[in-house]
This record gives structure tokens, C-alpha cells and sequence, in this order.
């Protein structure tokens, strides 16, 4: 394994240290890895060590490069300087995708309290995006400001070039509300961003990977939290598919969870998406005019997809391949 300590700013005291492992020879069926950017949390006034090489270990094991950045804190931790220091670092480990062996599309981020502030703003406002995101019990909303008055609300920034996330908290975290995760998660829900959550029942702020190595034995918190650690990896592979022979197999998790994104219109896409290419096709136009008449107010069915609702009214089986067909010539250009 390769590490070594990159320093990124000098003045600011911002570096990059980097877990390297290996491919080929005994690993003769992997060529490059997948990577995972970690960022400590700590309230932009330091970095928990206990959310830095802890956390790198199920991903080393996992078989993903590991980097750890250790951004702007303190007085240096004005805004955008944490946010520059991950662009450059993720930009840093593209430029060497090729001599690291590492999968450029593949990056991962995974952050932590004001970490996961860092990385949600990474995933909604970096120049140099990553292709997934990991938040632990982060900060998104207005409770920035209680560490960092110059932070924004990165739950406005959502868009549709978010990248898929991974959400985990408990409900009883005293130090950020959960409502951080869920206006985040209504934020990627309304963007159609595809994601999935662990909110546990009960347990403090500041878990890590919540065993005692950690996290003290007396500490209250459900059983089950540790379990995000497993669930992470295999969400990632999902999100990024799993080693196979020289390459990864297909994710089975696409980025959006909505055809509406994808390069032509298909039966897939929803309905009130369809309805914004009234007039561009004399068949969809009919389908649509008879949903208006049957259904009243279109907004009740908007969300369906549009194959779902033929399916369910026993369409013509005929007229649904012709349709499919037609929609499949037509490019998605909202």
C-alpha cells in the first residue's frame, strides 16, 4: 500500500493523505479501484481523529483507495476555502487516476458532522463533483452557522448533477437536528436524485463507526447503528458495481430515481413530464388527451409513470409498443 501525506496548502494546513493499494499480481483480476475521499468532522474548528482512519479501514478492506483530506479549519475556515480544498484534492486524484489506478468515475466522498456539511456541499456546489456522497449525522441547513457563520445551506444547492447519496443519523442526535437529514433528503427527493437513509431510533452525534474502539461502552445508542458501515459498501456497489474480472460489474442503482433525465422520452418517464411535450407527437397527444378527460385533474396521476398507468387501465398492448417506440425517436431535450 502506498501512503503518503500531500500537502495541498501550507498556509492553511491542508493536506491529503493517501491509502494506495495495490492491483495486479495477487489481485491479478482488478486493474483500478473505486476511491473514497474521507473528511472529519469537528465544527470547522478541528478534526476528529476518531472520523479519520477509523473510518478508512472498511474501505481499505472493501478494496477502495482511501483518502483522507484534512480541509481549512479554524481561522482559515471561511467560506469557500474548505469547499476549494476539496476541488482540488478530488481534481488532484483524477490527474493521477491513471498512475494511482484509480476509477475516475468512481469517487466516493463520506463526511461527518461539519465533514458531512463539506461533503454535501461537495456534492451540490463543488466545480469537480464526486460521483457519490456519504453523510454522516451532517450539517446541510441553517445549523452551519453554529460553526461556521460563513457556510451556506447546501440542501438549496440540490440540483439534477447532484450526485447520488447516502444518508444516516439517529433522531436523538442533540447536537445537529435530524432535520438536517430530512430537508436534505426532501431536497434530492424533489430533484429526483436517487438515495437511501438510516435514520436510527436513538444515539448521540459523533458515532463514527460506532464500535468501542471509538465510542465509549457506556454509550446509549441502538444496536443497529453500526450497521451503516455495511450498508455504505454495499450501497456502493450498487451505486458503482462490484469487482469482476478487469472492471467493475454494472451499477444496479441508477443516479436518478426517474427516467425523466435520460437522453429520450420513453413509457418510463412520469406522466406531468410527458405533458410537457404536448405537440410534439399526434400519438402521445391522444394518450394524453384521454388521461385528461378520464382522470380530471392531471396533478393526481403526474408522478405515475406513463407505462404504468396504460398497464393499469389494459391499454392496448399494441398501441403501447407503438407508442414505446415513438417516444424511444424523441430526445429528451427539459
Amino acid at each position: 500500500m502506498k501512503t503518503e501525506t500531500i500537502v495541498l496548502n501550507e498556509e492553511r494546513d491542508v493536506t491529503l493523505t493517501t491509502y494506495i493499494q495495490p492491483v495486479g499480481g495477487r489481485f491479478d483480476y482488478i486493474e483500478k479501484r473505486p476511491a473514497i475521499i474521507i473528511l472529519p468532522g469537528g465544527g470547522y474548528q478541528y478534526l476528529s481523529a476518531r472520523e479519520a482512519e477509523p473510518v478508512a479501514y472498511p474501505y481499505l478492506n472493501a478494496g477502495y483507495h482511501v483518502f483522507i483530506l484534512r480541509y481549512s479549519i479554524g481561522k482559515h475556515a471561511t467560506w469557500p476555502n474548505p469547499l476549494n480544498d476539496f476541488d482540488e484534492a478530488i481534481s488532484l486524484i483524477r490527474s493521477k487516476a491513471d498512475e494511482w489506478n484509480v476509477y475516475e468515475d468512481k469517487i466516493a466522498v463520506i463526511g461527518f458532522s461539519a465533514g458531512g456539511h463539506l461533503a454535501s456541499a461537495a456534492a451540490t456546489m463543488a466545480k469537480n463533483r464526486p460521483n457519490a456522497a456519504l453523510l454522516g449525522y451532517a450539517v446541510t441547513g441553517e445549523d452551519v452557522k453554529g460553526c461556521n457563520s460563513t457556510a451556506p445551506d447546501t440542501s438549496k444547492y440540490v440540483d439534477r448533477n447532484t450526485c447520488p447519496c447516502f444518508i444516516f443519523a439517529t433522531r436523538t442526535d442533540a447536537l445537529v437536528p435530524i432535520e438536517n437529514s430530512v430537508n436534505f433528503m426532501s431536497a434530492l427527493t424533489k430533484a429526483k436524485i436517487a438515495y437511501e437513509s438510516h435514520i436510527y431510533a436513538y444515539g448521540p452525534h459523533g458515532f463514527s463507526t460506532c464500535n468501542t474502539a471509538v465510542l465509549n461502552p457506556s454509550t446509549i445508542i441502538s444496536d443497529r447503528v453500526p450497521h451503516w458501515v455495511d450498508d455504505s459498501i454495499g450501497w456502493l456497489k450498487d451505486v458503482f458495481g462490484d469487482f469482476s474480472n478487469n472492471g467493475l460489474t454494472k451499477p444496479v442503482c441508477p443516479r436518478y430515481s426517474t427516467f425523466d433525465y435520460d437522453e429520450y422520452l420513453s413509457l418510463e418517464c412520469t406522466i406531468a413530464h410527458l405533458f410537457k411535450y404536448y405537440g410534439t407527437s399526434k400519438q402521445l397527444d391522444e394518450v394524453l388527451d384521454e388521461i385528461r378527460k378520464s382522470g380530471g385533474d392531471t396533478s393526481a396521476v403526474g408522478k405515475m409513470t406513463l407505462g404504468a398507468l396504460l398497464g393499469f387501465a389494459r391499454y392496448d398492448k399494441n398501441k403501447i409498443e407503438e407508442l414505446s417506440n415513438e417516444l424511444k425517436s424523441i430526445k429528451n431535450t427539459l
